[in-house]
């Protein structure tokens, strides 16, 4: 499928870069107006001619700069993700993969961007087990082997040849300034390299490109450079795709694999093609879902358990209430089942997509819920959808002022990845590896159970849960979506739909409120603090286990209003998360 370039405005002339390769500090940015809403308690960004939320307020600002000089959605997504792999190294990245959605302002159909890590051709089934064929723990982790081949810069790079005005060079720019430049260090940073010191310090390269010589953190206000990285963007800028998937960078990628027994080969990097795809498509009260098809299992799901929920009146229950919680759960546990059989990359194997999404089948799914108890996920097992067939990872969400709207999320799985730092390219490793089913019926880190559907298989992509999302009313862009979060990404997306749709919230409202949480397995409902007491104590009388976990999600927003006005929401649970708008 391919998006008619129509849909996505070009300017004469070359992109004005004069106010991107400045250097850029934390202390530069300017903040966007905020909406007066009387009344409400979170206020979005507000604009009318383009807007950008990221993780990263710098990756925010020189997005946006794109905008402001006649850039389009796609030039401005690609820039920020070029810049967030250097000023979020925890997850931003040019070492792992993603998938991006592109929806174009004229109502033409969407269109999908799969440039998720593939396993090496030496990769085989039973790589992570022992002899005896139990799982090894870590192995798929920690080591050379849990890196796939990484896809970021040729997905990124894809989706600006076939929609971009700008040139791969000049979305290059920031990134390069500011890794040889170098940026203000906020407290997360900081925090970050602290949480992650003994995993990451092991490996030398990684404690040479992100510490001090003598061996501590940078500090909140210092300056961060990374000359390494710089250099590997600009041998991008200078041969294009093939300045990483060949040459000198993938030498040092080679050379990395076979120092520490990994399978990433020179071959299995230039042999790389991201792929485009047709989004998952589903409605939901009368709005257009469109997410990540296969191999993620976001879009599939999330349109799976919107299907359910369609058939209660959730707005009528009341926001967090137990009664919807509770409806929640439950349809979210059908669903997480389904994931763990039948899931994977539809290039090796069959996914009953269509059945999965039916809404007769979600009719016979939602006939399983009890109203008044919770089912124990023991009792529940993968549906048969067949008959009806006819916690790192960043996001951002653009929209310029054709209404062409893009959302991206890309990751290096965990939180710095493998925490192999490529020596002399500067960039960290995926270990995108454990995503797969290491054994079949065996949970990953997540917690996930995954079947022979998701087995390692050479050249596959692994299972994902990432779920870049737009909803259109009436053939327009009106909300796009998508969180990091690992297994809690298909909900934390949910249930910012559900405040919208559902709810009637503004996009920050949307963003800010508590979360809830079910996979299956294990049989719990995780919940952000903000539920009350006497909503869990109802939940738990209902037969359900709840538990408190830390901050679900970081998901970025844009709302495109009737009148066009664009409201930007992001997220605050990472400090360093902002939206802007012009």
């Amino acid at each position: 499928m391919q998006i008619r370039r129509a849909g996505f405005c070009r300017r004469s002339g070359r992109l004005s870069t004069a106010l991107l390769i400045g250097t850029l500090t934390l202390t530069s940015v300017q903040v966007c107006a905020q909406a007066i809403l009387e009344g409400e308690r979170f206020h979005p960004a507000v604009a009318r001619q383009g807007m950008v939320a990221t993780s990263h307020t710098l990756a925010t600002t020189v997005a946006l700069e794109v905008l402001k000089n006649g850039g389009n959605a796609v030039d401005a997504a690609v820039t920020a993700g070029f810049a967030l792999a250097v000023t979020q190294p925890r997850s931003g990245n040019i070492g792992g993969g993603g998938f991006m959605l592109i929806a174009p302002g004229d109502g033409s159909d969407p269109e999908a961007i799969d440039y998720r890590e593939t396993a090496p051709a030496a990769a085989t089934e039973a790589m992570f087990q022992d002899q005896e064929g139990n799982v090894v723990k870590d192995r798929s982790r920690f080591t050379h082997l849990a890196a796939g081949v990484p896809g970021t810069v040729a997905g990124l790079a894809l989706a600006l040849e076939r929609h971009g005005t700008i040139s791969l060079e000049q979305a290059l720019i920031p990134a390069i300034r500011l890794a040889q430049d170098g940026f203000i260090v906020p407290q997360r940073f900081t925090d970050g390299l602290e949480q992650a010191r003994e995993r990451l310090t092991r490996w030398p390269a990684t404690l040479e490109t992100f510490y001090k010589k003598d061996g501590s953190a940078w500090k909140p206000g210092e300056r961060f450079r990374q000359p390494e990285l710089a250099e590997t963007l600009r041998r991008i800028v200078d041969d294009g795709v093939k300045g990483f998937y060949e040459g000198k960078t993938a030498e040092l990628i080679a050379d990395e694999m076979e120092r520490h027994g990994g399978l990433i080969t020179l071959d299995d990097l230039k042999n790389y093609t991201p792929q485009v795809r047709k989004p998952v498509h589903g409605n939901y009260r009368g709005y257009d879902i469109y997410s990540m098809s296969p191999p993620s299992s976001g879009g599939t799901h999330i349109v799976q358990i919107l299907n359910i929920l369609e058939g209660y009146p959730i707005g009528e229950s009341g926001h967090n209430s137990a009664k919807t919680i509770h409806l929640m759960a439950e349809a979210m546990k059908l669903a997480y089942a389904d994931r763990s059989e039948y899931l994977g990359d539809t290039d090796y194997v069959d996914v009953p997509l269509k059945g999965l999404t039916s809404k007769v089948y979600a009719d016979k799914l939602r006939s399983r819920i009890n109203p008044d108890k919770a089912t124990p996920a023991s009792k529940i097992k993968p549906g048969q959808p067949a008959p009806y067939e006819s916690n790192e990872t960043t996001h951002f969400s653009v929209v310029d002022q054709w209404g062409n709207a893009v959302s991206n999320t890309y990751t290096i799985n965990f939180s710095y990845g493998s925490g192999i730092t490529v020596k002399g390219a500067g960039f960290l490793l995926n270990n995108e590896m454990d995503d797969f089913s290491a054994k079949p019926g065996v949970p990953n880190t997540y917690g996930l159970i995954g079947g022979a559907a998701n087995k390692v298989e050479p050249g596959k992509r692994m299972l994902s849960s990432m779920s870049p999302t737009i909803v259109r009313k009436d053939g327009k862009n009106v909300l796009v979506t998508g969180s990091p979060g690992g297994s809690r990404i298909i909900t934390t997306t949910l249930q910012v739909i559900m405040n919208v749709i559902d709810h009637g919230m503004n996009i920050q409202t949307s963003v800010s409120s508590p979360r809830i949480h079910h996979q299956w397995l294990p049989d719990e409902i995780r919940i952000e603090q903000g539920i009350s007491p006497d909503t869990i104590q109802l939940l738990e009388s209902r037969g359900h286990k709840v538990v408190t976990n830390s901050a679900m999600g970081a998901i970025q927003s844009i709302m495109v209003g009737e009148d066009g006005t664009l409201y930007g929401g992001a997220d605050p649970r990472r400090s360093t998360s902002s939206a802007m708008g012009f």
